[in-house]
């Protein structure tokens, strides 16, 4: 059965996918800008923004061969998710990964403006970004 709303997942492997969903939610202006910002300045087009949980919250950047060789160590289980990262459009959409304890979850939404509009309106280098949105993800006390 899936549920809808914000009742809060009593298992632990569940919990930290729940707290991530807020993260992204109060978030979402920020993080489209910050993955606009990179993805610009980055040379490989390929490679995708991550938030790794351990040890604690920090973004990393998550090369398109690391993900094919995590797929293929999953024998294909992730082939869903790198199709979405694979053809979603950077200009009007986010895509990033996150990583916590052997886990992978998918953050993916289409933004109400351009992402690059939500950068502009940061007014904020991506290193600010970057320090900013961490210290909001490291103050949130992750359940695992």
């Amino acid at each position: 059965m899936m549920q809808f709303g914000e009742s809060v997942p009593d298992n632990s492997e569940n919990q930290w996918r729940y707290q991530l969903d807020r993260f992204v939610t109060e978030n979402k202006q920020a993080l489209a800008a910050l993955a606009w910002g990179l993805k610009n300045e980055w040379e490989n087009d390929q490679d995708v923004l991550g938030i790794d949980l351990e040890p604690e919250p920090h973004f990393i950047r998550c090369s398109r061969q690391s993900l094919d060789e995590l797929n293929r160590n999953v024998e294909g289980k992730i082939q869903e998710v790198l199709g979405i990262v694979d053809n979603y459009n950077y200009n009007e959409e986010v895509a990033m990964i996150a990583i916590n304890e052997g886990q992978i979850k998918l953050i993916y939404y289409q933004c109400e403006q351009s992402p690059s509009v939500f950068f502009d309106e940061e007014n904020m280098s991506l290193d600010g970004l970057i320090e900013q949105l961490e210290s909001t993800m490291k103050a949130i006390r992750w359940k695992r």
